[in-house]
């Protein structure tokens, strides 16, 4: 029996962990050709071997020869690429007024241009065939204003600007962009983090699985979870002093300041300020 996603070539950046190496896992299972790609080189074959990829390289989504580098080893090794997850990202935690001015930009780097950039790479190859799939991995929190987060927020509120500006663009191109809305998830990224009151914590697996229906049946914005989603959305329909109040007494307003565990964090921090 054919499985639902044969056929599809599959490349996902920041695969060597997280939800990255969830979802190299989960469409490799339902029968795509995956290849991920991450700036850890050390960490690429046991994720590679792990998920079930077909091909694994070092990339720098930073860097446009890496990143093309990256995606012209996908169609040598897979076949023409039908699917990008550009999933890579990083996420210090801490006050604005502490942040070092080179994290600040290397967050933009990463999680802003390197998203640009891979779309920009894709849709090269994607339009000439008038297929593909474009998926960009956001956040809540560029729909939400986490304190402790001010860069990355400002970060993943462009990332759902430019997303939903290049679909507009290449939507009578065969060409489906959208982006999926993690919130808080159990990953290396979150560690440390309290979460929202009430709110459960998913696992990597089920962004995994919205990335799945994202690529069989695409919508501009899928939200996980739901409740978080609708939490975050609620924003627009209350008085702002009755939504902050809210969130404050949820936790959202704390939990990336005074919710944070820093010696449970300490290796993410300390990871990703050395790569």
């Amino acid at each position: 029996m054919s499985k639902p996603l044969h056929g599809h070539v599959v490349a996902i950046t920041g695969g060597a962990r997280g939800i990255g190496l969830a979802t190299a896992t989960h469409l490799a299972a339902l029968g795509a050709k995956v290849v991920i790609g991450d700036i850890d080189e050390a960490e690429l074959p046991r994720a590679s071997v792990a998920s079930g990829a077909v091909a694994h390289a070092r990339v720098d989504v930073t860097d446009r020869d890496s990143f093309a580098a990256f995606l012209d080893l996908v169609e040598r090794e897979a076949g023409p690429l039908t699917v990008l997850v550009n999933n890579a990202g990083i996420m210090p935690v801490g006050r604005i007024i502490d942040e070092p001015e080179h994290i600040a930009r290397r967050m933009v780097e990463i999680n802003v241009l390197g998203v640009i950039t891979g779309t920009k790479l894709a849709l090269e190859r994607m339009l000439p065939r008038r297929s593909g799939h474009i998926i960009n991995i956001a956040s809540l929190a560029g729909e939400y204003q986490f304190p402790g987060l001010a860069t990355y927020c400002a970060t993943k509120h462009a990332v759902l600007g430019f997303t939903d500006t290049v679909r507009k663009e290449v939507r009578d191109d065969g060409i489906s962009v959208c982006a999926v809305l993690p919130t808080l998830t159990n990953t290396q990224l979150g560690s440390g983090a309290s979460g929202i009151r009430g709110v459960r914590v998913p696992e990597p697996e089920e962004i995994a699985a919205a990335i799945e229906k994202q690529i069989r049946k695409p919508v501009p914005r899928l939200r996980v979870t739901r409740l978080a989603g609708v939490l975050v959305q609620s924003q627009h329909y209350l008085p702002p002093f009755v939504y902050e109040a809210i969130s404050r007494v949820l936790r959202a307003e704390t939990m990336f300041i005074s919710g944070i565990d820093e010696s449970a964090r300490r290796g993410y921090e300390d990871r990703i300020r050395s790569n």
